[in-house]
């Protein structure tokens, strides 16, 4: 197993409480990301997927089995300790962007930059270099309505990338767009990987998933191969 884990998850299960009755979306997962790693996940709707990166993202913890985040314990840890690995560690991107529809497309990817508490100049100058790398600078000042699904995926990407993140982590990146614009996505995450940034992707989309150095699959909440 590499040395250099980003995140592991050893022997995952997650059991959610329902009036009808306990539903288990994960059995017994085990797991791991090693830094610079590009890993997908291919499987049904259903089978999981999410709930895994949710635990993965520290976003969830664990009905039982642990999630080890650069080594630590997440469930041993603090909310606002697994809230700073959310804003300074991992980037999230998703299937349907989640960009904040008041502000513009810089002001999105400066956003997280300003929660960690980068200086003002040090952000503007991240947020100009990262729309200059997912080629949008001429949308800077757009609304996120004003933007193409695709330019809203790659603004998106920036926002994940702001605030240098050793993981990105991505649920169904290329869900909502057409298969030309999907190819477009799915180069940037190539260039991602090769510039260092370990990924992590959930995807229906084999075109998207061949791109991985290392392919898994999930069936019924568990991984099969």
């Amino acid at each position: 197993m590499p040395a250099s884990l980003v995140v592991e998850a050893r022997g995952v299960s997650r059991v959610f409480p329902m009036s009808a009755g306990p539903v288990t979306a994960l059995r017994d997962v085990t797991l791991h990301v090693a830094a610079g790693e590009y890993v997908a996940i291919a499987g049904p709707s259903g089978c999981g997927k999410s709930t895994l990166l949710h635990l993965v993202g520290c976003v969830d913890t664990p009905s039982s089995g642990s999630i080890l985040f650069e080594h630590r314990d997440v469930a041993a840890l603090s909310e606002a300790a697994r809230s700073r690995i959310r804003l300074t560690r991992i980037g999230f991107v998703f299937q349907r962007f989640f960009l904040l529809p008041m502000l513009t497309a810089a002001e999105n990817i400066e956003l997280p930059q300003a929660e960690a508490g980068v200086a003002p100049a040090a952000r503007r100058a991240r947020t100009r270099a990262l729309l200059e790398y997912v080629e949008l600078v001429d949308r800077a000042d757009h609304l996120p309505s004003q933007l193409s699904g695709g330019e809203m995926q790659r603004i998106a990407i920036a926002r994940a990338l702001a605030n240098n993140p050793v993981l990105l982590v991505a649920d169904e990146p290329t869900g909502e767009l057409d298969e030309t614009t999907g190819e477009h996505i799915a180069d940037l995450f190539d260039r991602v990987h090769a510039d260092g940034t370990a990924i992590l992707v959930v995807t229906h989309n084999p075109t998207l998933a061949i791109r991985a150095s290392r392919r898994l699959a999930m069936k019924s909440g568990s991984l099969v191969a």
